[in-house]
């Protein structure tokens, strides 16, 4: 991948991503999630990741933004619009948020430049990616897979629960 190609993407995904935190507007916030999903598919599709990349078109951009507008345009939101409840909370965000980018910039410091793990560049290509992350997912990584689908699972059956009528 060119690197003007990944500055311009992770520039994009950046403004994006703040556009879509800082609207008033919900419809307006999620249109630029959308963008910002697509410019993000782009991104793994640069690095060789095309089953990432169809995985985030299909399910992010497909699915849960999809929910997510379903959700803006069922609830009554223009009451919420015009309240200033959030106003005050922005200094303890921004305060929150530069401590974890500071975190991260720290994690990843420490990171050695000569060492590679087990799945090097060579090893990723002699195998296809979905065969890789099919690998990694059902063995090493099958425990947190697992938690995963049960706290989904959970979730479902919260949803239903909160949204059945009582029954007289």
């Amino acid at each position: 991948m060119s690197p003007y190609l990944f500055a311009y993407l992770g520039a994009a995904i950046l403004v994006l991503s703040g556009l879509a935190l800082t609207r008033k507007n919900p419809v307006h916030a999620v249109l630029y999630m959308i963008v910002m999903f697509f410019h993000l598919a782009v991104m793994y599709l640069g690095l060789g990741a095309e089953f990432l990349a169809a995985v985030q078109i299909i399910v992010y951009a497909g699915a849960i933004l999809v929910l997510f507008l379903f959700v803006i345009m069922v609830l009554n939101i223009k009451e919420e619009m015009e309240a200033e409840r959030f106003s005050v909370g922005w200094p303890f965000g921004i305060a929150i948020s530069s401590g974890l980018f500071l975190l991260v910039i720290l994690v990843t410091g420490n990171v050695v430049p000569g060492k590679q793990g087990a799945y090097t560049p060579a090893a990723v290509a002699a195998q296809t990616n979905t065969k890789l992350v099919g690998t990694l997912l059902y063995t090493q990584y099958v425990f947190p897979f697992e938690v995963a689908s049960l706290i989904l699972l959970v979730a479902v059956v919260g949803a239903i629960v909160l949204a059945k009528k009582k029954l007289k």
